[in-house]
């Protein structure tokens, strides 16, 4: 890193949010006291990141700083993708500022600070980080990899803790037995992936996939996976290419149909899980449909 850390702490700093720096590379803090050296003062920012421009830079959590709502992505564990999109639907994260996408893949929301405490949902993978916390933000990188600003919104609400612990235990999963599965007849859209030229296929599936969810989550995809039938060494790349799409039209998209129906159509549970989290990591990259050619702010 140059000095654009020192420029964005101080950018943070001037707005009243407290900065401090972390080892380089690392989440663990540089300072004695951790979190309680955090200041907004210019020249003990200036001392810190002028002398060391390879420090990682974070922000002191809740008022006056910023309250974060950290989505977190485990890998073959799980992620917090799915609790996101619930949240978002029930009008829970309107007053978020901005996105922030994590080295992991993971997410970042940023809102008005409080003085709540944090909060921790290891089922939904979900952290909260307000008073006494802190969370490393742009240009800050861990093993090489960059925290980034995905999104600059128009909220500046504040994020209810405690309504998302309430919502998120109310929104378990129903009960199997009151699923009519099977119930969508996907003969039409299996007709029409079939009627794909080869290269736009795993395109298709993925958007036929992502109608069939829609109509009945507990859909059979296999017709759509059968309709498919493309060369098995383009499967890995249509499954990727897909996933990059969706995440660039929504950095918390729902990729299980896509997912679902990559092992329909073959695809190993380590290598759709290995392929997704790569696409997490590296949505901001735009990637070229497999078999076509490529198309020619602050937080």
């Amino acid at each position: 890193m140059t000095y654009a850390t020192l420029r964005q702490a101080l950018a943070f700093a001037a707005r009243g949010w407290p900065v401090l720096p972390c080892q380089p590379g690392q989440k663990s803090p540089a300072t004695r006291h951790g979190v309680c050296d955090a200041t907004t003062d210019p020249g003990q920012i200036t001392a810190w990141f002028g002398r060391r421009p390879d420090w990682n830079l974070a922000i002191a959590t809740g008022a006056p700083g910023p309250d974060v709502l950290d989505v977190d992505q485990h890998g073959e564990a799980g992620n917090g993708y799915a609790a996101f999109r619930q949240l978002r639907a029930a009008g829970l994260l309107d007053g978020a500022r901005a996105w922030v996408r994590t080295p992991s893949g993971g997410l970042h929301a940023y809102f008005t600070g409080t003085d709540q405490r944090n909060g921790h949902l290891p089922a939904h993978h979900l952290d909260f980080r307000s008073r006494g916390g802190y969370v490393l933000t742009p240009p800050s990188q861990v093993d090489g990899n960059p925290y980034e600003l995905v999104k600059t919104l128009h909220g500046r609400g504040a994020l209810d803790w405690d309504a998302v612990t309430r919502h998120l235990h109310l929104q378990r999963e129903p009960p199997s037995r009151h699923r009519q599965p099977g119930r969508y007849d996907l003969s039409g859209l299996a007709r029409w992936v079939a009627s794909q030229a080869e290269g736009n296929r795993n395109a298709g599936l993925f958007w036929a996939a992502n109608r069939a969810i829609e109509a009945d989550p507990a859909a059979d995809l296999s017709p759509l996976a059968a309709a498919a039938s493309q060369a098995e060494g383009n499967r890995n790349a249509g499954l990727f290419w897909a996933a990059n799409r969706a995440i660039e039209a929504d950095p918390a998209a729902d990729l299980s149909p896509l997912a679902a129906a990559a092992r329909q159509a073959g695809l190993g549970e380590r290598e759709i899980t290995r392929t997704l989290d790569s696409a997490r990591k590296g949505g901001r990259t735009r990637t070229p449909a497999p078999d076509h050619q490529a198309e020619a702010g602050e937080v």
